[in-house]
């Protein structure tokens, strides 16, 4: 290392020695064939006597009551500047221009250079500005301090890393008569602000109160529809109901006087039958009464002729009005018997016409059930005179045909049958097999 060249290497030294932040310079008395000590060995630099110069950043300001001071129209103006953050340049090259200029100098000195140097690029630029602009906008100053200080401190190995100007007051109150002045206009404005608020939001009060109105008396009107549809629907609904109700109660009241009207042919069947055997015994009670009087009243002597001729007489008007009443009767009951014939020809005829109806939609099977029907009963009918008979004994010789006969007369009388009703009994299963069986 050539005589005058100054040597920085950070980390050359012991941790315990130096911190992170420092460098180490030291003296140019090194010989050239000297070989640095290995990294495990403590170096033996050769310092000059001082405090070791800082890499990291320094605080420079000015101590209270000081400041940079200027005159301009229409006050005297004092900055109160707090240098923040100036620190030494690690690049080799102006490290060593560092080195050169305060290697040996302790840190206040540092800082007092600093300070001035900056002093003086401040009052030159405070000639350049209104007081309005240095208070109005202290940014944009302390951006021109640093614009034009920092290639000068440069040139020094020193950097600055940020520069703020802390405050800025006079002694006749020149800037705190501007204060008040935009005071008063941001306090009018503020008041203006405050009036057209509350009024807008008087406006949007009442829009929202109308449009709250609005959707409420809307959300009431579809409310009311919907009420409406839906009694209109249950109406619907109700009528409907009723209408199956009342056609429910007059089908069953139609039954019931169905029903009834039979209760009551029945019952006039009754009568009529009873009527028929109370004429049949008054006919034989006077049967008997003429036999009685046969018997009792001719034979007395003529004393009783003129008794039994009043008798006769009475008799007869009593005849006489028995006759009468049993005409008035016989016309009643004929009435009656008529108008349940009436009645019973017009059921017959409605039934006669559904059977018709039903004959001619079923056709062949509805004779035969009709005529299934009719058989027993035929045969009952047949077979009544048979009912007196207790035991029947049938009596034959060797060629006697009675089996055959009765054989033949069952084959024979499916074909009869067809024959007078058209229908053919041989299509019946258990027919079928009987005559089948015979044949």
């Amino acid at each position: 290392m050539s005589r005058g060249e100054a040597l920085a290497e950070p980390g050359a030294a012991s941790e315990s020695e130096i911190s992170q932040y420092e460098f180490l310079v030291f003296s140019p008395c090194w010989r050239p064939q000297q070989t640095p000590p290995p990294p495990t060995t403590t170096p033996f630099p050769l310092r000059p006597p001082g405090p070791k110069k800082e890499g990291r950043g320094t605080n420079c300001h000015h101590p209270p009551g000081s400041g940079a001071s200027v005159c301009l129209p229409p006050a005297w103006l004092r900055l109160l500047c707090d240098y923040r953050q100036v620190k030494i340049m690690t690049e080799k090259e102006l490290l060593a221009v560092a080195c050169e200029q305060f290697l040996g100098k302790s840190v206040q000195d540092i800082k007092n250079v600093v300070l001035q140097t900056l002093e003086g690029h401040l009052r030159s630029i405070l000639g350049t500005l209104t007081v309005e602009q240095i208070y109005q906008d202290r940014d944009q100053f302390a951006k021109l301090v640093r614009e034009v200080a920092a290639p000068d401190v440069g040139r020094m190995g020193i950097e600055i890393l940020s520069f703020t100007i802390k405050d800025v007051y006079d002694k006749v109150d020149y800037l705190s008569s501007l204060g008040k002045t935009q005071t008063a206009v941001v306090q009018r404005d503020a008041d203006i602000g405050v009036a057209e608020a509350e009024r807008d939001a008087g406006i949007r009060e009442a829009e929202c109160k109308k449009e709250m109105l609005d959707v409420k008396f809307m959300a009431d009107t579809k409310i009311a529809d919907s009420k409406r549809a839906f009694e209109l629907q249950k109406s619907a609904f109700s009528e409907e109901v009723n209408i199956k109700t009342a056609e429910a109660q007059l089908a069953y009241e139609l039954q019931g006087a169905r029903e009834q009207q039979k209760i009551r042919q029945e019952e006039i069947e009754i009568e009529v039958v009873q009527r028929k055997k109370q004429i049949a015994v008054e006919a034989q009670e006077i049967l008997r009464t003429d036999k009685e009087l046969i018997a009792t009243v001719r034979c007395p002597a003529e004393a009783e002729a003129h008794r039994i001729q009043q008798i006769a007489e009475g008799e007869k008007v009593k005849q006489v009005l028995l006759a009468q009443a049993e005409a008035e009767k016989i016309r009643k009951i004929g009435e009656a018997e008529a108008a349940v014939i009436e009645a019973r020809g017009k059921a017959e005829a409605e039934r006669m016409k559904l059977k018709a109806e039903a004959y001619q939609k079923y056709g062949d099977a509805a004779k035969m059930a009709l005529v299934l029907d009719a058989l027993p009963r035929i045969a009952a009918k047949i077979a009544a005179p048979l009912t007196k008979v207790d035991e029947i004994v049938v009596l034959s010789g060797d060629n006697s045909k009675v089996t055959s006969e009765v054989n033949r007369l069952l084959a024979e009388l499916p074909a009869s049958v067809h024959a007078l009703t058209g229908v053919d009994l041989s299509k019946i299963p258990l027919i079928k097999k009987a005559t089948g069986a015979q044949v």
